[in-house]
């Protein structure tokens, strides 16, 4: 009998060794680019690693970032990255155009569906990067957790992750 479900994001890319070869062939060229190299000077070797689990995890492959912890501290551990770096929107466009870049030299599927869905990921989780980045203190709140993208059009980020989408504005807090 032939298998009908229909494979998470992450699945259909080639699982985690799709991911890390798409953040390896990413951190190669960030390592040589003017605008993100100073971003990226002190990151650890096992840097791509992680993004790429955590790229994976929230494309429907399972707890390859959080493992058996708790979500919550996931998420926590990566807002907390972004903290204080004040990221520029010229990073964060440029981040985005390398890791297509990457994406198309490594093979990741190039159909409309996957590209949208993998699309929607990098767009929403850069532009929150950079939220996060002009923040000193984590706003990651206890029911918070990480994202999930599947096929199709997301739900609304602030349903999705909670707390680190709203931002004082006068007084208020505005998602």
């Amino acid at each position: 009998m032939p298998d009908d479900r229909i494979p998470s994001p992450a699945e259909y890319a080639g699982g985690l060794p799709a991911f890390q070869k798409l953040t390896a062939c990413f951190y190669a060229k960030v390592a040589h680019d003017a605008v993100l190299a100073p971003v990226f000077a002190h990151m650890g070797p096992d840097h791509p690693a992680h993004v790429a689990a955590f790229l994976a995890q929230c494309s429907g492959l399972g707890p390859v970032y959080s493992g058996e912890g708790s979500e919550t501290a996931a998420m926590r551990q990566m807002v907390g990255e972004h903290l204080g770096r004040h990221l520029t929107e010229a990073q964060r466009r440029r981040w985005v155009d390398l890791l297509i870049d990457s994406a198309d030299e490594v093979g990741l599927p190039s159909d409309p569906e996957f590209r949208s869905a993998f699309m929607a990921k990098i767009e929403w989780g850069s532009r929150v990067a950079v939220m996060n980045s002009q923040l000193t203190e984590n706003p990651v709140g206890p029911e918070d957790h990480l994202p999930r993208f599947g096929w199709g059009s997301v739900r609304g980020p602030y349903e999705v992750v909670g707390s680190i989408c709203s931002f004082p504005v006068d007084d208020k807090i505005v998602p």
